[in-house]
């Protein structure tokens, strides 16, 4: 099933969470151990972050040292399968520009089909942490946009080489992509960032799933402006919990998001993170409650390495 589909078969009260892959040399045990923390509740679908290749500086045996690529979070492909055996629970990897060439998109793709792992959340994805600028790398895309043209050929039949396939696609891949309530960085403002998500739609992804905010109010004006421009598909509120005093100057800085002002004084008010977990915790509870009073079907949850106060927010909830 896609996601719109699950989304609309569930009716009310539906959430999906987001987790990362392990880091380079660790192992899934802990990965696993927070998602059967949360199973109970029946997520609808689970996402799997993908992280670019960064350039990193590497000392070898003659004292000198060498610039190599390094990922340290690989695995998503191999992720999403082991938590969709698992649990049997669909899993949406993401698939990203940022770090990648064409033909390495299509042997993604490749595996994923053979996997039956078909639903996706396509992004452009960051720039590398040494770029001032998003560079796609040599032979990969720019933008999002054109990421999806080359999913679309792919269920069309065509590589990127331009030879088609010798059997038909009977599964083809949906997708949806990102949303900004409160404007991506990089757009001059709020009507051409809107433009460019139109743009995504009319493209072929069938929902979208929201950067993360903290006021509800700016989510309803993002579904608003959306609407007015005639963007149809589902908008699916994308909340995290705050779980470290520190992320009261770190998520505005790395996420481009506002914190409400009773939300930050409160956080600043704890006396440790302890405090300023909970504080989380409740903040998260009362945006699912107020989302869910106003119809809103189903919320995704970044639960990332806060399973714990996600867990705590959902028994709160549902």
């Amino acid at each position: 099933m896609t996601i719109p589909e699950l989304i609309q078969r569930k009716g009310s009260k539906g959430f999906s969470i987001e987790v990362l892959p392990p880091l380079k040399g660790k192992g899934i045990d802990q990965l696993f151990a927070g998602i059967d923390s949360l199973k109970c509740f029946e997520p609808l679908y689970i996402n799997i972050t993908t992280h670019r290749s960064e350039m990193v500086y590497k000392s070898t045996a003659d004292g000198l040292y060498q610039r190599v690529s390094e990922r340290s979070r690989p695995g998503t492909v191999a992720v999403a399968a082991a938590l969709q055996q698992r649990y049997g629970i669909p899993a949406v990897p993401h698939i990203i520009c940022s770090g990648y060439t064409k033909a390495e998109t299509e042997y993604a793709l490749i595996d994923l089909r053979f996997l039956g792992i078909t639903n996706l959340l396509v992004l452009r994805g960051d720039k590398a942490r040494h770029d001032n600028r998003f560079i796609p790398n040599t032979g990969g895309h720019a933008h999002a946009v054109e990421l999806q043209r080359q999913i679309n050929d792919f269920n069309n039949g065509t590589f990127v080489d331009g030879t088609t396939m010798d059997s038909a696609n009977d599964s083809p891949f949906s997708y949806g992509v990102a949303g900004y309530p409160e404007k991506h960085d990089e757009a001059p403002n709020r009507d051409i960032d809107i433009a460019w998500l139109k743009n995504k739609i009319d493209n072929g992804a069938q929902y979208i799933v929201t950067q993360m905010f903290f006021d509800n109010d700016s989510y309803f004006s993002f579904v608003e402006r959306c609407r007015q421009s005639g963007i149809t598909v589902p908008i699916i509120p994308g909340i995290k919990p705050i779980v470290t005093k520190g992320q009261l100057t770190v998520l505005p800085k790395v996420f481009h998001v506002d914190i409400p002002t009773d939300l930050a004084r409160a956080v600043m008010d704890c006396k440790d993170d302890v405090q300023a977990k909970e504080v989380g915790v409740e903040w998260m509870a009362m945006q699912m409650r107020g989302l869910y009073e106003a119809g809103v079907p189903s919320v995704h949850i970044y639960s990332l390495n806060a399973t714990r106060s996600v867990e705590k927010a959902l028994r709160l909830v549902l």
